[in-house]
């Protein structure tokens, strides 16, 4: 199947997002991270891999990983691939939560999976192609998808441990909101817990229980992604990159980078200029 690798920018008149993965040229790694919204990764070509809740999900064409609202996961992408991404918001699934704001879909393989897959790639071609009706066409794949999620996919029974951390998870991410929005200044733990009311002691558990990661870490990963889209898409030294996005220098960045990605930044930058 024909893909384009245009990144896509979705319609604000659509009730989702739909668009290419930002790791399809390979080499890519995203650290742990969790959002509201309901994601769905389906991989057409090359091969991604998952890490949910600490359990590795391999994904090779022809197969898809729905991530929960507040699932701590991150995404390993080493080689190139063309990955379709839907995002949906949590509220589309009000009327089939299982618990107070709060809905599970299951990451077993099922019956209909070959039926998700097909619908997924008619929506990314419809969107792409904007042929007339288009967006009538989009939103009537959606509701079809929905349904196959809602009927066939999601978890009717979960444990009262795991909405605790869903919850929790909320509340830790208005803290992550504040993080991304001033990731390039000085923001240590004392500093964040002043700001939010709590101690610096009782915010590195919340970070450490509920995230699975501690919080210069996850700093740090913030970093070096916006590090990595402005190497990609700037004319700005590796230096003047290093400043802006809070590194003390190119050297601080250039060693954040490389553990990430496994290269240095001059490389990575090299790379995407070819």
């Amino acid at each position: 199947m024909e893909f384009s690798h245009e990144l896509i920018v979705p319609n604000e008149d659509l009730p989702f997002k739909v668009f290419v993965f930002e790791g399809r040229e390979g080499k890519y790694f995203r650290d742990k991270h969790w959002h509201r919204s309901i994601e769905i990764f389906a991989v057409y070509e090359g091969r991604i891999s998952f890490y949910i809740n600490e359990e590795e999900y391999l994904l090779q064409p022809g197969q898809f990983m729905v991530v929960n609202s507040n699932e701590i996961h991150s995404v390993d992408s080493p080689e190139p691939n063309m990955t379709v991404v839907i995002q949906i918001p949590l509220k589309v699934f009000e009327k089939y939560y299982t618990g107070e704001h709060f809905i599970s879909f299951t990451h077993d393989v099922k019956s209909q999976d070959e039926r998700m897959m097909i619908l997924l790639s008619s929506i990314y071609r419809a969107y792409t192609e904007k042929r007339c009706g288009y967006d009538l066409k989009v939103q009537s794949l959606f509701y079809e998808l929905l349904y196959l999620l809602v009927t066939k996919y999601r978890e009717t029974q979960v444990s009262r441990e795991r909405v605790k951390k869903s919850h929790k998870l909320n509340r830790l991410s208005v803290i992550t909101s504040y993080v991304k929005d001033h990731y390039s200044e000085e923001l240590s733990l004392e500093r964040l817990a002043e700001i939010f009311g709590y101690s610096p002691t009782y915010l590195s558990r919340m970070f450490q229980k509920y995230a699975g990661i501690n919080y210069m870490s996850y700093l740090q990963s913030i970093r070096v992604e916006y590090a990595f889209q402005e190497l990609a898409n700037t004319e700005r030294t590796i230096s003047e990159i290093a400043l802006e996005n809070g590194f003390p220098n190119s050297k601080a960045l250039a060693k954040a980078f490389r553990k990430k990605y496994g290269m240095l930044p001059s490389e990575y930058r090299k790379r995407t200029r070819k």
